[in-house]
Formats: C-alpha cells, structure tokens, sequence
C-alpha cells in the first residue's frame, strides 16, 4: 500500500508540473517592466513572453502582438520555446505511460514486475520534463537579472522577472519530484521481487513466505540453530516412538524371510 500511495502521489505531482508549465509556456509574463529610476511612474507597462508581447496602459486598454516571424528571434527564445514544448510533449508521454503501471489500475495485472517498469519509465519521463522546463527558465532568470544590474542597459529597457518565471520554476520542482517518487515506488517493486524483504538474507525466518530452511541458512542464523535442534529433537523421537510400534506389529506378524530393516532378525 506504501509503494500504491507514492505512485498516486507522484502522479498527481507531476500532473500538476505538467499543467503549470503549460500555463507558464502560453502567458506572456516571463519578463514585465521595471519601475526605475526615470520610469517610476509609467504610462504604459510591457510584458514579454515566448509567443508575444503585450502592453497595458494606464487606461486600462491592454493589447498584444504575437511574433511575426519564428526565424527572427534570438536564439536562445527560439531554444527557450522548443525546450517547454519538448518538456510538454514528455509530460504526456509520462501521464500516459505511468497510467497503465500503477497499482491503482487494472492494465498488466498479471505481471507486478511488468508494472513496476512501467511506471518507473513514466517516472524517468516526468524527470526529463523537468529538467527540460527548468534550463529555460533558469536561463532566462540569470538574463533578466544580468541586464537589470548592468550600468549600459537604460531604465526604459530593464525589466524584472515575471509571474511565469516563477510559475515555470514551480513545475518544473513538482515534474521533478513526481518523477522521483514514482522512480523510489519501482525501486522498491523491485527489492520486493528480488526477495529482500522483511526476513532478507534468510527467506526461511519472517516474509520468507513459508520457505524450506536450509542447513547454511541455519548455520548462518543462530536463532535457527536453537529451534531447528529442538525440532529436530523432537522430529527424533516422534521417528523412535513410530518404529518401536512398528517393531511390536512387525513381532506379532509373519518375518518375511532375510534381515529386518528395523534391525530385528
């Protein structure tokens, strides 16, 4: 039941990823306008995005501009845009993936080791989304930062970091931690399967599920010794009781001709 609520947990955590960075790819406030120097008060406030660009004025009229062309952008908006669509596009790959290897559902029931590796690859999926959402966003925060504190760059074109930014930073830890705790609920599917449980190294003692005992099992337990020589002790004598009646009705019957087995002649 703990490996079951880890994966639900994981699942949902990265499906929250999944939704908050999609949420942050689409709005356009990765970088808003700082109110400095000069430019304390403002008409008009601008906000940048990986899609467009928008303006809010002081009465209240807010408009937006989408990039024209794709090919015109700076590299490392074009790289920023393909990195949260690729982070997005393995987040539903992970969603659809860990689906059908969680306990919770009835998909592969016949085999748990099965299960266990599906849902340890969606955990890698949700992993990978994460880290993919985070290189933009964290580049994209040292850019904003370097450029608000460089003496060459005006007030007018300074800006600070925006609600996306903190948004996509936010997914990208829930994507992260949710893949974790789906890759740990494997790990330990796979200790399970392995043997290593509760009576690990000796599957004979607890959650050994019944096992026989063997003799370098015993030689290695010394608890094992103790009770396996009282059983063994009493093992014997029950054998000694059965083979004295067995010799007295052996007596009472016909010998068959040649040595006894029970050492009577």
């Amino acid at each position: 039941m703990a490996s079951a609520a880890l994966e639900l947990t994981g699942f949902f955590l990265g499906l929250l990823g999944m939704l908050g960075t999609l949420v942050a790819t689409v709005l356009p406030y990765w970088r808003t306008s700082a109110h400095v120097g000069s430019n304390i008060v403002t008409a008009v406030a601008s906000m940048r995005g990986l899609w467009m660009e928008c303006v809010y004025q002081s009465t209240g009229v807010f408009q937006c501009e989408t990039y024209n062309s794709m090919l015109a952008l700076q590299s490392d908006l074009q790289a920023s845009r393909a990195l949260m669509v690729i982070s997005l596009v393995l987040s539903v790959l992970a969603i659809a993936v860990a689906t059908p290897g969680m306990q919770c559902t009835v998909c592969l029931e016949g085999a748990a080791s099965a299960k266990a590796r599906v849902a340890g690859a969606g955990g890698t999926l949700f992993l990978a989304a994460g880290l993919l959402a985070l290189i933009p966003v964290s580049w994209t925060t040292h850019e904003v930062v370097q450029n608000f504190y460089r003496p060459s760059v005006p007030s007018s074109m300074k800006f600070e970091l925006g609600e996306s930014l903190y948004l996509g930073l936010a997914s990208a830890l829930l994507s992260l931690l949710g893949g974790a705790l789906l890759c740990t609920s494997f790990c330990q599917e796979g200790d399970a399967a392995h043997g290593h449980g509760a009576g690990y190294p000796y599957p004979g003692v607890a959650g050994g599920g019944g096992g026989v005992r063997t003799s370098s099992q015993t030689y290695r337990n010394p608890a094992l010794q103790v009770g396996g020589a009282n059983t063994g002790s009493r093992g014997l004598s029950r054998d000694t009781g059965g083979s004295h009646y067995g010799s007295h009705a052996t007596r009472g019957s016909k010998k068959a001709p040649g040595y006894d087995v029970t050492g009577y002649v």
